[in-house]
């Protein structure tokens, strides 16, 4: 079995507490943006409007977050109820992937299309940035210990016993005791996804899906290994991830087959850039004097 000792924080103090989620998830976000930046002068597309579209991103992510934490967490866990400040204590760990995703989706491709940039094709780039986003937070909640799972007898069993983990929380198994590795299963799902998602990102068009098969191939290994995780019950024996997976299936799997095509990546890396609208000479001149 894998004893995972250590606790869930890596700053605490009586005014301030700090937990590795709360690290990784920044190592995550901070390499995802600067990756993506990067990438889109290869589309010919302002780095700066990555930048902008992500801080809106970033910001109702965590909000989705720790929304959907929360309500799949009302009757377990801290007493949100009667304790309603603990909703915003997103320092201590505690926060939803679905609804980090979903919420910095709309947030960012809402603004980006207010502001009237290439949301689509950012959205492309974004995607094999997501999995590596996810698989990074993700070792944060091994280490937290967040997530509840099945127990188990396998001898790569994950087994939490700090007293401060949040796997005390856990009513059929808590602390000392050897669970499935929910967490190692989704990474290494998210990965082999990515392996996939970077062999098609020149090969897939129109723009944005690329994003929708990120969020197809998502929600199929989430639904599976959710199987494995106990979390509250919502109806037909399914958790509340397995519901917004199978929404996003529902939607993102007709997007895919009705409008997805294949093609020559050379061709379409030029359709890409050709797509991408370009600054008049007006908004250069004003740009310019900005500067």
């Amino acid at each position: 079995m894998i004893e995972i000792i250590t606790g869930p924080f890596l700053i605490e103090s009586s005014s301030f507490l700090l937990s590795w989620h709360g690290v990784f998830s920044f190592i995550a976000v901070a390499s995802a943006v600067f990756l993506v930046g990067r990438w889109a002068p290869l589309r010919n597309i302002n780095p700066d409007d990555v930048y902008s579209i992500a801080v809106w991103a970033i910001i109702s992510g965590i909000v989705g977050a720790r929304f959907v934490h929360v309500i799949d967490h009302l009757q377990t866990g801290p007493n949100y109820l009667e304790n309603p400040l603990q909703i915003f204590a997103i320092w201590s760990g505690g926060i939803g992937v679905w609804g980090g995703i979903l919420g910095g989706a709309i947030g960012g491709i809402t603004y980006g299309a207010i502001k009237k940039m290439p949301v689509m094709q950012i959205a492309d780039l974004t995607a094999p940035a997501m999995l590596m986003v996810q698989s990074i937070g993700r070792l944060g909640d091994i280490v937290n210990g967040e997530h509840c799972a099945k127990a188990t007898d396998y001898f790569f069993g994950f087994i939490w016993t700090n007293a401060q983990s949040a796997a005390v929380y856990c009513a059929n198994t808590g602390l000392n005791t050897a669970v499935h590795p929910v967490i190692a299963f989704e990474i290494f799902w998210n990965l082999t996804a990515l392996m996939l998602l970077w062999n098609l990102k020149d090969r897939i068009k129109p723009a944005g899906m690329l994003f929708c098969l990120y969020l197809a191939l998502y929600s199929t290994g989430r639904f599976l290994v959710t199987f494995l995780r106990e979390d509250r019950i919502w109806g037909l024996g399914l958790q509340e991830a397995q519901f917004i997976s199978i929404a996003v299936v529902v939607i993102m799997v007709p997007l895919l087959v009705f409008k997805a095509r294949f093609g020559e990546p050379d061709q379409i890396r030029s359709e890409m850039i050709e797509a991408v609208p370009q600054p008049s000479r007006a908004e250069r001149r004003r740009a310019q004097a900005s500067d």
